[in-house]
């Protein structure tokens, strides 16, 4: 039986990271491409002379080539420049727009029935670009912001509170950055809400240290941002959609009237299974809620208006 194939394009920190993990899981034989030459070839070789030392048989191939990517199950964009000192978040726009535009054509036309995972930022605005450039139907475009958002919001949750990770589930919903909507009432550890457990003035704390932690990390860094957790984050969709798990996880979609949002992406949680994501999960919002949902949106809209046409 013939292995499932993921390409990731950009052979950065959260690229390389991606396909690491996508590897060793033994999931998919990954093909990393990159512009510049010589990177994802040696980041791949790297890669696979680690193989044999963590005992999986999975090939990890670098190229600059489109046409080795050829018959991919899923693409994942990470390319794109991170904002540069002085840099306006418009320019930042402007560019990684023509990046996603060029690297999805070129992908798409060789894997007509992969699935799309785009990771490059502004997120939301990205998905928008990957969507026109590839002409898939809105199943096959996926945005990964909402798994990462709430990775952060478990982790400190779970801090706050000392418990473990894996009993603390949380949800958020919104475009991906300080405008996200953290919904704590359905945030729970081991199935009691969150707001049962700590006062409002500290829940606060969290959901406003959730929706600012890339930045967080970023000046902890100073140079370049974050990666292992953005890597993870996509890694988990990679899996639940190639085996099938219909997890139900927070990802950007283009929305069709659900949550009263039209055309637009906009993070939501969704069953992630073959294919790609097969159905929308709405729940009932609070007024508040429904009106940092809506502010949400608009954010996303402003970018997209702003698109180069």
């Amino acid at each position: 039986m013939a292995r499932n194939k993921v390409t990731v394009i950009g052979a950065g920190n959260v690229g390389a990271t991606t396909a690491q993990r996508i590897a060793e899981a033994g999931l998919a034989d990954v093909v990393l491409v990159d512009i510049v030459e010589g990177l994802p070839q040696g980041k791949g070789l790297d890669l696979a002379e680690a193989a044999p030392v963590v005992g999986h048989d999975s090939r990890v191939t670098g190229t600059n080539d489109y046409a080795d990517t050829a018959g991919s199950d899923i693409i994942v964009v990470t390319s794109g420049l991170a904002r540069q000192p002085g840099m306006s978040r418009d320019d930042l726009l402007a560019k990684n727009a023509g990046i996603v535009k060029a690297v999805v054509e070129a992908s798409t036309k060789q894997s007509p029935d992969a699935v799309l995972i785009i990771v490059t930022n502004p997120l939301d605005a990205m998905c928008h670009v990957a969507m026109q450039a590839s002409g898939f139907p809105r199943e096959r475009v996926l945005g990964m912001a909402g798994v990462l958002d709430s990775a952060r919001f478990r982790t400190f949750i779970a801090e706050e509170l000392d418990v473990s990770v894996e009993d603390t589930h949380a949800f958020v919903l919104g475009g991906h950055g300080d405008t996200m909507v953290p919904l704590s009432r359905y945030s729970t550890v081991a199935g009691i809400p969150i707001t049962e457990l700590l006062p409002p003035d500290r829940i606060k704390a969290l959901e406003e240290r959730t929706a600012n932690g890339g930045a967080e990390v970023v000046a902890l860094l100073k140079t370049g941002s974050a990666f292992y957790a953005p890597a993870a984050s996509t890694f988990e969709m990679v899996d639940a959609i190639l085996r099938d798990r219909r997890r139900v996880l927070p990802c950007a979609v283009l929305l069709q009237d659900e949550y009263g949002v039209q055309d637009l992406f906009v993070g939501v949680p969704v069953v992630l299974g073959a294919g790609g994501m097969q159905r929308v999960i709405e729940i009932t919002l609070s007024a508040e809620e429904q009106a940092a949902f809506k502010k949400s949106a608009a954010a996303v809209q402003e970018l997209v208006d702003k698109l180069p046409a």
